[in-house]
């Protein structure tokens, strides 16, 4: 009979340094999908991942644009404008992270690094620097616009799908969040006096 017969195993010895380091191969690719039993085909499911993935980039670069014109607005309107721009910056940020659990949801991968946004987004890229206000709140119509757009034509798509849980999203969250900040925005360039002229 061996001595160490009813020895307790040894485990490994615990450390409280950070395993620092790690690396390996994707587990998912981008563009892939994994199986999830939500009753979807995947082409379906692959269909929504790849619109949602064209209006996550663009909705990150949105709300970019609108965190730099937070930042550099000026001018008699700029408290309303800066808090107005990071308003709407905020109800971006949720927005973005509403379109990407729907894509991991749908069993794909949600576009994450910005740099990857930039490649994948339609919306024209500004200067580097500050503009008039104006032009910034132009540049903030037309990337709602676009985004707007492909917004739309998902709406048709998941509808034809039956994909119901994004196309509710789409139409519920996304659509009537973008049009209330066009208003919002639109407003702040309509050519009216603060006070009409006595004839």
């Amino acid at each position: 009979m061996s001595p160490n017969r009813h020895a307790k195993p040894t485990r490994p010895r615990r450390s409280a340094q950070p395993q620092l380091g790690a690396r390996g191969p994707e587990v998912q690719a981008f563009g892939t999908l994994r199986l999830l039993p939500i009753a979807l085909a995947a082409q379906a499911r692959g269909e929504s991942a790849q619109l949602l993935n064209e209006v996550l980039a663009d909705s990150m670069v949105l709300y970019s644009m609108y965190k730099k014109h937070h930042w550099l607005v000026a001018g008699p309107t700029f408290y309303q404008l800066h808090l107005l721009f990071d308003k709407h910056a905020e109800e971006q940020l949720e927005l973005i992270d509403l379109i990407a659990e729907r894509v991991q949801s749908l069993g794909g991968i949600a576009v994450g690094d910005p740099r990857h946004a930039a490649e994948l987004t339609t919306i024209e890229r500004p200067p580097n620097g500050a503009e008039d206000v104006p032009v910034m709140i132009d540049r903030l119509l037309e990337a709602h616009q676009t985004i707007i757009e492909k917004v739309r034509d998902g709406i048709d798509k998941t509808e034809e799908s039956k994909d119901w849980g994004t196309n509710d999203m789409l139409m519920g969250d996304i659509l009537r969040r973008h049009e209330l900040q066009v208003w919002f925005i639109a407003e702040h360039v309509v050519d009216l006096p603060l006070i009409e002229p006595k004839s």
